[in-house]
């Protein structure tokens, strides 16, 4: 898993700083290189850095410096240095240690990479060092407790007695604007509360499609590569609404899709057990070389498949088989189609399955049917979500996701929503049921938008436009 610099990592040390500090990253070992040019390239004359080293026992330590980097080949005194661990073989104990001779606070030279005290009291390393399998193994010299107090800690309290290290960062310290969030949101939504969920909650319970069709439930189709959590989605709706987990699908890790059967899923309130006035489609999950083709995708959209049609990965839908939909309403057809991606393999996507995606949205787009994307397992692809989810749209990790997936897809950022589904909680969480309804209330606009230019069609008499059948 990828290490990041934790929010209670960066409230700590505004805690030692003594103020709100807004930290951005200059250097980063395993992007820009562990490489002692570089860092000095891009960490001299910057101001006060903070250095976080992460070891391959999960103990996360480092240094700070009131003083800009600058390569002046020589040891530099602040009064303000001090060091510090923050997790201990990936348990949180913070720790400050600050310096006993401020002479040789840092080592400042252009061949060292960021280097405390005089001994060197952290790991630090010289020139160029190269991954060994997942980590660096550090080259510079260690003598912990040279120059700064250890303050009863060891070498192996704070470092576990070696320099392999899975990365390393550097960040620019400065001041934030009183009161404001240490990273600006890259979506806007309200807060997160109770009130907000809701709110939400009961706007969902109230939803009608657009009364002027007589369509009683809006039909939401779910696609996605196997393993994804288009299933997964269904169970946590399903949760939400029932008030505690649920596991009606069945969802799980498999080599080959575990839905074989086409469902037309009902979610009920949890206090009458009335439907709700939406409906998800689960359908056999994407594979590279079997699974949905494009003309059984077509019978999909047009509403020609019944409940419980049992898929065959071994030979094509047809027009023979029982209770096929001949002559399907527009209450049948597809509202709204959900793109299923797994955020955490999103770079390593099968080819063919993405080939087939855009294959299947030539025949989505024909009909006017909008597309989502939801961006599943999304505390997986970010630490500070997965510690907080109500962080999802701070973090520049998951905006890079939704970025590259908008660009491989074609759709527009905000057809792009992150989700976390449950998967091993036995308990409801506040933040996953909002995130969950957010992301339901979208598909529902998009629903809904869907039936108003279907509305528009059926004003201007261009209903035949949608007889479309490739």
């Amino acid at each position: 898993m990828t290490v990041t610099f934790k929010k209670g990592d960066k409230k700590q040390i505004n805690e030692w700083l003594g103020g709100n500090k807004r930290y951005t990253c200059l250097f980063k070992a395993t992007r820009d290189g562990c490489d002692a040019t570089i860092f000095h390239n891009l960490c001299n004359n910057k101001g006060p850095t903070v250095t976080i080293m992460y070891n391959t026992n999960n103990s996360v330590y480092g240094g700070y410096t009131s003083l800009s980097w600058a390569s002046i080949g020589d040891f530099r005194g602040d009064g303000n240095a001090f060091l510090f661990r923050l997790h201990q073989n990936g348990k949180f104990k913070p720790v400050k240690l600050s310096a006993s001779n401020t002479t040789y606070s840092i080592y400042d030279e252009a061949s060292y990479g960021p280097t405390f005290g005089g001994g060197h009291d952290l790991p630090s390393f010289t020139n160029t060092i190269t991954l060994t399998g997942d980590y660096f193994q550090l080259n510079g010299t260690l003598s912990f407790g040279h120059s700064y107090n250890s303050n009863g800690e060891t070498l192996d309290s704070i470092t576990n007695g070696h320099k392999n290290t899975k990365d390393i960062e550097v960040y620019l310290v400065e001041d934030a604007i009183a009161n404001s969030p240490l990273e600006e949101a890259w979506r806007n939504t309200p807060q997160w509360d109770t009130k907000l969920f809701e709110a939400l909650k009961e706007k969902i319970e109230r939803y009608k499609p657009l009364k002027e069709l007589n369509v009683p439930q809006a039909r939401v189709l779910l696609v996605g590569q196997v393993g994804a959590g288009k299933t997964s989605f269904f169970n946590t709706i399903n949760s939400v609404f029932r008030g505690y987990i649920t596991r009606q699908a069945c969802s799980g890790n498999a080599e080959h899709s575990l839905t074989t059967v086409y469902r037309m899923y009902q979610i009920r309130n949890s206090v009458s057990g009335k439907p709700l006035n939406f409906r998800l489609h689960d359908t056999r999950g994407l594979e590279a070389d079997q699974g949905m083709d494009a003309h059984g995708m077509c019978y999909l959209l047009d509403g020609n498949l019944p409940d419980r049609f049992q898929f065959n990965p071994s030979a094509p839908v047809t027009s023979d088989i029982t209770g096929f939909v001949a002559t399907p309403q527009f209450a049948d057809k597809v509202h709204c189609v959900v793109f299923v991606i797994d955020g955490s393999t999103v770079d390593v996507m099968p080819e063919k399955v993405i080939e087939k995606m855009k294959g299947f949205q030539i025949h989505m787009n024909q009909r006017g049917i909008p597309q989502i994307v939801l961006l599943t397992k999304i505390d997986k692809v970010c630490e500070a979500t997965n510690e907080d989810l109500s962080q999802v749209f701070f973090s520049p990790v998951v905006q890079e996701t939704v970025d590259r997936v908008s660009q491989t897809l074609g759709l527009p950022r905000s057809n792009i929503l992150p989700i976390k589904n449950y998967e091993s909680e036995i308990e409801l969480h506040d933040n996953v049921n909002i995130l969950t309804l957010l992301t339901l209330q979208q598909i529902l606009n998009s629903a809904d938008d869907y039936m108003f230019n279907y509305l528009d069609l059926i004003e201007d008499g261009k209903l035949q436009q949608l007889n479309i059948r490739e």
